[in-house]
């Protein structure tokens, strides 16, 4: 059982420090990835603590059939879904990627920020099930399996989907001009 099961089952035991623990351990990347997803930042805030008020509200059962964080990534997505199909208009904001951090006078750390926010840019402007499987894959760590129960797809499916971001991905860097050597 990984350190988040535990905390969960800590939690539905009675233990509120749980979901404290919780929190602390998975808002910033299910954050993340959900912005991903909803392109907008404030919006993915607001679909995070829904997911973490599911858990604290409706206390879903977690039946260990993939990790922990697999399953709250899941719970995340699909609360972001509902949110979207909620939504009477459906215009996409852009994401906040614009607070990085630009304190350095150093010119290899400002041109790796810049390659940062390059590669964020480009990452909006593929398709989003692209960006979606390029995140929760080299961003999150997620395997091709997990990211399969994530996104409800096979696991080939996402090696396709993977394959096809890659190129896309590229694609978009390579209009910009980014140069993969510097990295």
């Amino acid at each position: 059982m990984d350190n988040g099961a535990s905390s969960y089952r800590r939690y539905l035991e009675g233990d509120d420090s749980g979901m404290e623990a919780l929190v602390r351990d998975y808002k910033d990347g299910l954050l993340l990835y959900l912005n991903s997803y909803l392109k907008n930042l404030s919006i993915a805030e607001d679909c995070v603590q829904d997911t973490f008020i599911k858990l604290a509200v409706k206390k879903p059962k977690f039946r260990g059939k993939s990790s922990f964080k697999t399953w709250l990534y899941t719970i995340g997505r699909n609360t972001a879904i509902s949110y979207m199909r909620k939504r009477a208009n459906t215009e996409t904001v852009s994401g906040e990627w614009d607070s990085l951090s630009a304190e350095t006078d150093l010119e290899r750390e400002y041109l790796r920020e810049e390659q940062k926010i390059t590669l964020h840019r480009a990452l909006r402007r593929i398709k989003p099930q692209y960006s979606q499987v390029l995140y929760l894959v080299y961003f999150e760590d997620f395997s091709a399996a997990e990211a399969a129960d994530i996104l409800h797809k096979t696991r080939k499916q996402i090696e396709n989907l993977l394959y096809n971001a890659k190129k896309a991905l590229r694609s978009e860097l390579e209009r910009e001009g980014f140069r993969y050597e510097e990295l």
